[in-house]
């Protein structure tokens, strides 16, 4: 195996003391996907069995009235003399009824996962445990932690006091982490306040230990932080919400313990699907330029079919005497364009010559209703 980088190891003052080589299992692939499903479905395995009384909606007496009373057939309470008789009852739809399709208590609550998946979930997570980005993506406050990942002293596992623990997490800069999640205490919005689940808070520091000799009674009590052992690491701690990336503090027997339970003498390391990811620079490299075959020539590229009711040429092939007929009517309408000033000055001499007509009729008659009226001292028919 080529040689890891070397990880600090600092002692409970926060100094530097030493050097580990990190674990194999660190240079997992990160598979945020499987650490998803396989989170997903543990999540589903600690539920208690819930379901509605068997008698709930149905402790009435109710018979249908059968057919012949223009009524529907849903059983109906009997009896006389309230409101209540004669309603619908038993039926999802009725008011009072029971539900549609009431759960059983023998439902499949629990799932089952494979169990290299389970391993290979918890070995993304412990690989990006290791990546500050992720860490910091997680919402985890480490701008004053050295090192990621952080190891500190084997004698952290002696630790029983919490005033020891907490001046321990101040000297590595992972008090700030621990505040933080104290700090976003605050009462669940929903019914879980009234069944025991009252306050929710975030995600502290996860303390790792190889062996506890009182390092669990230190930090138990502190807000946000957890603590696990290394032989039996969880996905629900490492990867809270199914979000890889949280902040680890390892002792030292703890990290060191990894190469011990992956390897080649423990649990199998999953291996990535490309070695290299750079995908670009493996298709132009000339091991697989030299193999691949030749771009094929682009075939004939055929014009776009012209619509015969815009294009007289593809009208033409289609029908000859339509497109004649369409060039004669815009042959026409090209006529009347040019023609058009002088059809429009013969109508205005026209419409001229016509109002000067109808001048002189009025001049004449204006010109006889002065001589006055012929009737006016009457006269007689011989």
């Amino acid at each position: 195996m080529a040689a890891r980088p070397l990880v600090s190891v600092f002692s409970l003052s926060g100094d530097k003391s030493g050097e580990t080589t990190l674990p194999a299992v660190m240079t997992a692939p990160l598979r945020p996907d499987i650490v998803q499903f396989v989170h997903t479905n543990m999540n589903k395995n600690h539920r208690q069995a819930y379901a509605v009384s068997i008698r709930a909606g149905k402790q009435v007496s109710a018979t249908s009235w059968g057919t012949g009373r223009a009524v529907a057939r849903i059983p109906r309470v009997g009896g006389g003399g309230t409101s209540r008789s004669g309603q619908g009852a038993f039926g999802n739809m009725c008011r009072g009824g029971r539900m549609f399709a009431p759960t059983k208590t023998w439902r499949k609550w629990h799932k089952k996962i494979n169990i290299s998946q389970k391993r290979y979930a918890v070995a993304s997570a412990l690989a990006a445990s290791a990546v500050p980005s992720l860490v910091m993506a997680r919402g985890h406050v480490i701008e004053e932690v050295p090192e990621v990942p952080l190891v500190v002293e084997t004698a952290v596992e002696s630790t029983k006091k919490t005033s020891v623990a907490k001046d321990l997490l101040a000297a590595v800069g992972a008090m700030d982490d621990v505040e933080k999640a104290g700090d976003s205490k605050k009462i669940r919005a929903g019914k879980g306040k009234m069944r025991g689940r009252r306050y929710v808070m975030r995600r502290g520091p996860l303390v790792i230990y190889k062996a506890n000799d009182g390092v669990e009674q230190a930090f138990r009590n502190l807000p946000g932080v957890e603590l696990c052992c290394v032989d039996r690491l969880n996905l629900l701690q490492l990867a809270p919400g199914g979000h890889m990336g949280r902040f680890c503090v390892w002792s030292q027997a703890a990290f060191e313990a990894l190469d011990e339970i992956y390897g080649e003498n423990g649990k199998r390391i999953p291996d990535a699907i490309m070695a290299n990811a750079d995908l670009a620079r493996i298709i132009n490299s000339d091991e697989i330029q030299s193999i691949v075959k030749p771009a094929k020539p682009s075939g004939k590229i055929y014009d776009p079919k012209a619509n015969p009711l815009k294009s007289i040429v593809a009208l033409e092939k289609l029908d000859p005497y339509a497109a004649n007929k369409r060039r004669m009517a815009q042959a026409a309408e090209k006529d009347r364009a040019a023609n058009r000033e002088a059809l429009l000055a013969k109508k205005r001499a026209a419409r001229t010559a016509k109002k000067a007509f109808k001048a002189q009729g009025k001049k004449f008659i204006a010109e006889a209703s002065k001589q006055g009226d012929v009737c006016a001292n009457g006269f007689t028919i011989e």
